[in-house]
């Protein structure tokens, strides 16, 4: 729809879309989302139990300064940084790649926007099967071995690409595997991330454990725009993007070995889980 409204009313129109689309959804979220189950009077999920909202205020240096302090208790654990670092490889070969230069590539080897974008889409809808079983998966299999299978897979398709002839079936073929595995690293990162670091603090351990998938999403944006800039071609990204998900595969290995951070050796910084 983005392609399509961009090709008929130009650039501006489809920005201005997508910026009221996001405005409808802020005030959705703003009017119906809650902060907490207990805000509903409903247990979390999986328990039996209703866990009340801490009592203790809070105040507004505190509130501002949590998560600089939150940030300097996680990167204590060496934990922390092999999150860090996976998720800079997941921004690397997702938003930065795929999402900013995926149209424009399709379109060097003679693929119209539209049809391009029709792709992208194709990956969009795999992408929500993906995430939705991920998070299955999750509650009762090892997060780091489906670490290591998604960003090993993702690495994989990210290398076929080249090689796809760039077909209907050659696209059909990676918009599958590479769809499957786009967010699916989010659901065991951040299910590794509560078991390490307790409920409470979570949620901002992740708010810095995405700032490297943002980091990585930057360096790809970049870097391919670079590579296409000075060598004409987005080969080189593509493939440097496909041997760090690989590298990225074993690091995820790491989380679970003697010695790779426990965050309990950090002091305050576990709160329960």
């Amino acid at each position: 729809m983005i392609a399509e409204l961009t090709t008929r009313l130009g650039w501006r129109a489809a920005l201005i879309f997508v910026a009221g689309m996001l405005a409808f959804v802020a005030l959705v979220a703003s009017l119906l989302m809650h902060d907490r189950p207990s805000d509903l009077n409903l247990p979390l999920y999986g328990e039996t139990k209703i866990t009340p909202r801490p009592t203790e205020g809070v105040g507004l240096v505190s509130l501002l300064m949590a998560p600089v302090n939150v940030l300097k208790d996680a990167a204590r654990a060496p934990i922390f940084w092999v999150l860090f670092g996976t998720f800079f490889v997941c921004g690397c070969s997702t938003n930065g790649l795929i999402q900013t230069h995926f149209v424009t590539l399709c379109h060097d080897y003679g693929l119209p926007a539209v049809t391009a974008a029709s792709v992208l889409a194709m990956m969009g809808i795999f992408d929500f099967i993906g995430t939705i079983g991920s998070g299955w998966l999750s509650d009762r299999f090892d997060n780091r071995w489906l670490l290591f299978w998604y960003y090993g897979l993702r690495g994989l398709s990210l290398l076929y690409l080249p090689f796809a002839d760039f077909t209907y079936t050659g696209l059909s073929m990676f918009a599958l595997f590479y769809g499957l595995d786009w967010i699916a690293t989010v659901p065991p990162t951040v299910s590794i991330t509560v078991k390490t670091f307790g409920r409470e603090r979570a949620n901002l351990v992740f708010g810095w454990v995405f700032a490297g998938h943002q980091l990585g999403a930057a360096t790809a944006a970049f870097g391919a725009g670079l590579s296409r800039t000075v060598l004409a071609t987005y080969l080189p990204a593509f493939f440097a993007a496909g041997a760090l998900c690989l590298l990225a595969a074993g690091l995820a290995l790491m989380l679970g070995r003697p010695g790779s951070g426990a965050v309990a050796a950090t002091g305050n910084t576990q709160t329960g889980s």
